[in-house]
């Protein structure tokens, strides 16, 4: 391909993965506005149960609050911008804001499986070694995993910012809707080794390791849980099904974005348009409702808030 020879900060990059964006623009914008209104409510309801609710200002739930915090982070990093391109009659995008976008989707994807590492953590100790949880599970230590959840996938991908200056930009489109690992095709690399060992790096750094470690804790919680009581086995499984859900769901689309960019597979334009706003859209939506649903205490809370609200309603407009 033909060197593109703009100045880095002046360049625009294009989305070339839409489909059908001039026939179907305002159907991909309701519905997908939408999703995202849903994201935001139910993610910031159970936010702020947590945060009111006395009862729930333990480890468990404090790790379920930055998970969903997480979630509203990572939508917010990709569907404004969606959400404007949809409506624009182009989809185009700064290089700058674009290596920022790809950034902070990486950098919140690894936050996500280092958040649910720290939740096996929790449940392993809560489990597996009750006696010790009040001492090893302080206040202190659900800071300090809550923050290197954060810094750690974020400070490993700083070295990328100085890896991509150092490149030649070959193509200005990107085969993609928003800027993930699509970002990689555009820079013109006589050799990808670096690159690849790099991408190595970080994803046994912020995936495979977080992902062995959990499947560690879970196979002791389980080991335990069969060699007690049933009703402990029920109480543990109750406590854990949300998370194992909430991983499968997270993982089955993190390989699948990673796989497909690191491999360079060329699937069809269709195929990669609906894999893309699956990425973004089930995970951020699932979240609350599989801890709204599957956890009792915010069960309890979420009903109790719905039926104080639906009481005011009623109330004010004098049918009750």
């Amino acid at each position: 391909m033909d060197h593109v020879s703009e100045q880095l900060n002046g360049t625009y990059l294009t989305f070339g993965g839409h489909v059908e964006l001039n026939s179907y623009r305002f159907l991909y914008f309701v519905i997908m506005f939408a999703i995202y209104i849903c994201i935001i409510c139910g993610n910031s309801i159970i936010l702020f149960l947590i945060w009111v609710k006395k009862n729930l200002h333990e480890p468990m739930y404090m790790f379920i609050a930055a998970l969903l915090l997480n979630s509203l982070l990572f939508s917010t990093n990709v569907y404004p911008k969606l959400l404007i391109d949809f409506l624009s009659d182009q989809q185009t995008v700064s290089y700058p804001l674009c290596n920022f976008q790809s950034f902070m989707y990486y950098s919140l994807c690894g936050s996500e499986l280092f958040l649910l590492a720290a939740m096996s953590y929790d449940r392993y100790l809560c489990i597996c070694k009750p006696l010790q949880y009040p001492v090893q599970m302080k206040k202190r230590t659900v800071i300090i995993l809550l923050v290197s959840a954060w810094l750690l996938p974020a400070c490993q991908l700083v070295p990328s910012v100085f890896l991509t200056s150092s490149l030649n930009i070959c193509t200005l489109t990107l085969k993609a809707i928003y800027c993930n690992n699509s970002v990689s095709q555009i820079y013109c690399m006589k050799s990808r080794a670096t690159y690849i060992i790099y991408g190595m790096f970080i994803f046994i750094n912020t995936t495979l390791l977080p992902m062995l470690f959990i499947i560690f804790t879970y196979v002791k919680i389980f080991i335990v849980s069969f060699q007690s009581s049933v009703n402990f086995r029920k109480k543990a499984l109750q406590t854990c099904s949300p998370h194992l859900l909430v991983l499968i769901s997270f993982s089955c689309f993190y390989s699948y974005d990673i796989i497909i960019a690191r491999l360079e597979v060329d699937l069809h334009k269709t195929v990669s348009f609906i894999m893309s706003l699956q990425v973004i859209l089930y995970h951020p939506l699932l979240n609350p409702i599989i801890y709204g649903l599957k956890l009792k205490k915010i069960s309890q809370h979420l009903q109790g808030l719905f039926s104080h609200g639906k009481l005011i309603v009623c109330v004010r407009i004098n049918v009750c």
